[in-house]
């Protein structure tokens, strides 16, 4: 274990001004608060933190991170509190302690939300400060370290965390060197056979190929000296995490790749960079499609380099990877090397300050996106669902039609350049130019690709392109777009029902009337209100006493309306007009495929398209409802849970979205079937026959079959008001003694 004086050390290597007696203060305090604590490993627990905090002085960074790494579990494991941690140490160092701190009594019912919850509230604290984040790598790196202590199951769902979430995130910080030791140890413990196979591979080929690499090392060195231009060329062996994935992700075997071998030039100017890639293409074949120039066109993260790859000596294939000591900086540490090369002046190559350093990073900006979910109010599982959507990828580059420069993961498309463009540009998006040409919309964008949106202003996303889309930015807004679409039209709904329901109450309606009942109602607004209404959430007597205290519904088994919003050309709903004819119609500006917009008469009056209901089982008002039309013969109305309708799941073009308008006090009764399990004695029938009567019901038919000597199965075709009717029937039913069973059929 690391100890007091060395901790000091290692801070005043890279930091001569370092307040000494603050990193001591915080060394006495943690190590007191975690006394005689144990890790799975049987070490002391105040080890881990110190470990942490000798890692973060390997990034060089200041001495508030490094006392917030000895304390970061102070607050979770020990009996120290954040207030005492502020009063003690500072503001400063008590908030980098909080953001590090996980949610404690989460009230949340999966560990997928628990996680979702404590990664949302580690990225809102980095927000506010990105140590947070340069500490919680430090501690994860660490534990995935030590990680061969702990259980098996608890060993897996920690590496898959790591791999899931926390390499990547360090990845688009640009902390490639982290990620890599990272993903590698998340290998070893998730698939130990295959990261030793890899590794003993990689082993013997090192061995074989120490002569080759100090070879090309050499060659290219001298060339570039002949070229004047100072260079560092180092040759490195690709690790097992990254073998693996190559292996998986082109089906191939380890003896078929090769490049296993890069090999890094590290120059003095940005002039050198572009003059090595000379002296590297005309003294060695370039692969063709292997070029890639991340000095014009930076990645998110601030990573800047030049990707080539040449057929070098031997004809072996080479990497190579050309850069600036300063970009070498940024690239193995992101973020962590930002505030450094700051400090030391963020001088450029070419003699000024670079923009991207001098303002805000591109991993910073990545990560206010990012947040700016945190504001759309969704699910911490959602959450989680859209942050590893942005962190895993491979970026394509496409630019607008002023140029631009739009970076997306690979296997975006038009839909999801809209979005990243801008929420309303991707809401509003109906078609696509791709380099002047049109395209489909959810063509697979290439670099380079100039993107041209088409717009319109009445469009909405369909909720489909939710599942084609890759990124997170763009599922989230489509998915929020498609809740306010049905709000809306649920709001639509609620609305008219309530004007019918105030009418035929003879009192006056109006939102402010409303407006002044929502506490009744136990609404935040009147938007609230219809679309409970429209959902059939909320019955409008409900909110028709509520406006109205004094009002008395006088109907008996008034059926709560439950309408569902349209959904499709050919739409329409069920409704029963004021001289007792129900009515097939269609919204307002619609038309079904026979051109009619009036009222359809079920029973063949003044129509030659009749509506019946579901032969087996039937349907009341309370029940979802669907039509199915039947060229010739007409619409037959199914309840939505009916399983016949699985006959017509192939036959989209006759589904109609209808929904039940019944005026008040109608005497008209609706078919229901019940299927009930008896118990074989005299007078059964009779108990069955009585309840239903004494609940003014009507039986249309009934058949009986004896199942077994001991009991029958009936089977009753009855009338009722609606569901609250027909539900009131089958309580009272399965109440008897007599009553095995009783069962709605829905056939």
């Amino acid at each position: 274990m690391m100890r007091q004086y060395e901790l000091v050390e290692r801070v005043k290597r890279y930091n001569p001004a370092a307040n000494e007696a603050l990193l001591n203060r915080a060394y006495v305090y943690a190590m007191r608060a975690h006394g005689t604590q144990k890790r799975a490993s049987g070490d002391p627990f105040f080890a881990h933190p110190l470990e942490v905090a000798a890692i973060l002085t390997d990034l060089k960074l200041d001495d508030a991170t490094i006392v917030a790494a000895v304390l970061h579990d102070t607050v979770e494991d020990t009996a120290a509190t954040l207030d005492e941690i502020r009063e003690i140490f500072s503001p400063e160092i008590g908030a980098l302690v909080d953001g590090l701190t996980k949610l404690k009594r989460l009230d949340l019912v999966s560990k997928r939300a628990a996680q979702g919850e404590n990664f949302r509230k580690l990225l809102l604290a980095v927000a506010a400060d990105v140590r947070v984040l340069l500490v919680k790598l430090a501690d994860r790196l660490h534990n995935m370290r030590t990680l061969h202590h702990m259980r098996v199951d608890k060993r897996e769902r920690i590496a898959e965390e790591t791999l899931d979430i926390y390499a990547p995130l360090a990845g688009r910080m640009g902390m490639q060197e982290l990620r890599e030791e990272l993903e590698d140890l998340a290998l070893r413990n998730l698939k130990p056979e295959i990261y030793a196979t890899i590794a003993q591979r990689l082993s013997d080929l090192s061995a074989k190929s120490e002569r080759l690499v100090e070879s090309i090392e050499q060659d290219l060195t001298t060339k570039l000296a002949a070229q004047g231009i100072k260079a560092v060329v180092t040759g490195r062996q690709k690790r097992p995490y990254s073998i693996s994935a190559k292996m998986e992700r082109k089906s191939v075997a380890f003896e078929q790749l090769s490049d296993i071998f890069g090999f890094r030039v590290v120059v003095e100017t940005l002039a050198d960079c572009y003059g090595t890639l000379g002296v590297v293409h005309t003294s060695w074949p370039m692969v063709p499609g292997r070029y890639k120039d991340y000095i014009s066109t930076p990645k998110q993260n601030d990573y800047r380099s030049i990707h080539t790859t040449v057929i070098g000596p031997k004809s072996q294939r080479v990497e190579l990877q050309i850069r600036t000591a300063a970009m070498d900086e940024i690239a193995e540490y992101g973020i962590a090397a930002h505030a450094h090369y700051k400090e030391s002046g963020g001088k450029d190559e070419i003699g000024g300050i670079h923009p991207r350093l001098a303002t805000e990073s591109g991993a910073y900006q990545w990560l206010r996106r990012t947040i700016e979910l945190l504001a759309e109010g969704d699910s911490p599982e959602e959450f989680l669902e859209h942050t590893k959507l942005e962190l895993f990828q491979d970026q394509v580059f496409c630019f607008t039609p002023k140029g631009r420069l739009i970076a997306l993961p690979r296997g975006a498309t038009p839909i999801d350049f809209a979005y990243a463009v801008h929420t309303d540009v991707g809401n509003s998006a109906v078609g696509v130019k791709i380099n002047g040409r049109m395209a489909p919309l959810l063509h697979e964008l290439v670099n380079g690709d100039e993107v041209e949106i088409a717009r319109s202003d009445g469009a909405s996303p369909p909720a489909a392109w939710e599942s084609l889309v890759v990124t997170g930015k763009a599922r989230s807004a489509i998915r929020r777009a498609t809740r306010s679409a049905v709000r809306r039209q649920y709001a639509g709904l609620g609305r008219q029902i309530l004007d019918r329901a105030f009418e035929r109450a003879a009192k006056s309606f109006s939102e402010d009337k409303l407006r002044g009942a929502l506490p009744r109602l136990a609404r935040q607004s009147t938007e609230d209100v219809f679309a409970a209404v429209g959902r059939g959430e909320m019955f409008s007597g409900d909110v028709v006493r509520a406006v109205y205290p004094d009002h008395k519904d006088e109907r008996r088994g008034a059926p709560a309306p439950l309408p569902q919003p349209s959904s499709g050309d050919g739409a329409g709903r069920l409704s029963l007009a004021k001289d007792q004819t129900m009515r097939l119609t269609f919204p307002e500006g619609r038309t079904s495929d026979l051109d009619r917009s009036d009222g359809i008469p079920i029973r063949g009056l003044d129509s030659d398209l009749p509506v019946s209901f579901a032969p087996n089982g039937g349907a009341v008002p309370g029940d979802r409802i669907v039509g199915i039309l039947t060229p010739g013969v007409g619409v037959t109305i199914y309840p939505i849970q009916s399983a016949a309708l699985a006959d017509f799941d192939n036959e989209p073009d006759r589904w109609l979205d209808v929904r039940w308008d019944v005026e008040a006090g109608t005497s008209e009764r609706f078919p229901a079937r019940l299927a009930l399990q008896s118990i074989n004695e005299p007078g059964v029938l009779a108990q069955i026959a009585q309840v239903i009567a004494d609940h003014d019901g009507n039986i249309d038919n009934v058949s009986m079959k004896r199942k077994t000597q001991d009991f029958t199965q009936i089977v009753i075709d009855l009338s009722v008001w609606d569901l609250k009717h027909l539900n009131a029937i089958i309580a009272e039913l399965r109440g008897k003694r007599t009553v095995n069973k009783v069962d709605r059929v829905n056939g």
